[in-house]
């Protein structure tokens, strides 16, 4: 049985079957080539390099396969790291990618309880019209996506976990505060993400599409949105505009990829509860494999921030 990536030790000598999530080519300043490669399994990912690259190998590496290697285990920067000796072909179709995937913490029947729970008791109709048409668009792949190809909630089902960790701070506000439209916060954020469904372009090992390039998931979806509202005649209605907007200005700044800021109550929550959900998500999963006591690395998506782990 392979031996986990989250059990990994300093001077160990290992042969282990890795998933390739990412490879970047360099040259040293000698002018020798290497790549530098990440590796993972259903527990935690890790960098490796590989020095003096044989072409026949480099031919044969790609992301989203599986393969043997045999390295060492080092640390650099206060990090493991991996220095491959040897790479070997596996026959992929024999690959269980489960056991080299990372997955939500929450099984897919809790996940719909959540959200399905949530769209119910929607009181306002053409808000819920407008939502379950829209999910139903993207249900078949909604509970199995990332919410990003990185950095937060980026693992099946991160999608649906991440909605549902809105949705049940969403219900939190709207029980202390009662001036909160609860039908137009929920809407929202089931919907706002949705576009990367089209922007991402798989569950596992996932790469941004051109569509998603081209476009980004808030205008995938809005265009989206106006479509849905269209077929259910509720082009000019209010509750198809602010929708609109809620979508189109969740990202909270425009620089930050928001069309428009937040105009209503609801829309300024969204982008704060958007914002909370996915920081304690990255936080979290810096912090899980520390010791106590320990900072984390600079965390890019966090103002380039360290993260202490108490006791």
């Amino acid at each position: 049985m392979n031996k986990k990536v989250k059990d990994f030790s300093e001077g160990e000598h290992l042969i282990v079957n890795l998933l390739v999530t990412n490879i970047t080519k360099g040259t040293t300043n000698s002018g020798a080539p290497y790549l530098t490669l990440t590796l993972q399994d259903d527990s935690k990912s890790i960098d490796g390099k590989l020095w003096d690259v044989k072409p026949e190998i480099e031919k044969e590496l790609s992301v989203g396969k599986v393969f043997s290697f045999e390295f060492e285990v080092i640390k650099y920067r206060q990090s493991l790291q991996l220095k491959v000796l040897k790479i070997l072909p596996l026959i992929q179709s024999e690959i269980n990618m489960n056991e080299f995937t990372f997955k939500s913490p929450l099984a897919k029947d809790d996940l719909m309880k959540v959200i399905g729970g949530a769209i119910d008791r929607i009181h306002n109709e053409n808000i819920t019209r407008i939502t379950v048409a829209v999910l139903h668009e993207y249900e078949d792949r909604f509970y199995d996506y990332p919410a990003a190809s990185k950095i937060h909630h980026s693992f099946l089902g991160g999608l649906a976990t991440h909605v549902s960790g809105m949705l049940k701070i969403a219900q939190c506000l709207c029980d202390i505060y009662p001036e909160i439209d609860y039908d137009y916060l929920v809407a929202g954020v089931i919907l706002h993400d949705l576009g990367k469904i089209e922007e991402l372009s798989s569950p596992v090992v996932t790469e941004y599409t051109f569509k998603g390039r081209m476009l980004g998931h808030i205008s995938i979806l809005q265009a989206k949105l106006f479509e849905i509202g269209d077929q259910l005649g509720l082009t000019d209605s209010e509750e198809l505009t602010i929708l609109r907007h809620m979508v189109l200005s969740h990202h909270g700044q425009l620089e930050f990829g928001s069309p428009v800021r937040p105009m209503t109550l609801e829309a300024e929550l969204l982008y704060l509860i958007d914002n909370i959900d996915a920081r304690i998500n990255t936080i979290t999963n810096a912090l899980k494999d520390l010791e106590e006591g320990e900072f984390t690395q600079r965390l890019f998506a966090l103002e380039n921030r360290s993260f202490y782990k108490h006791k």
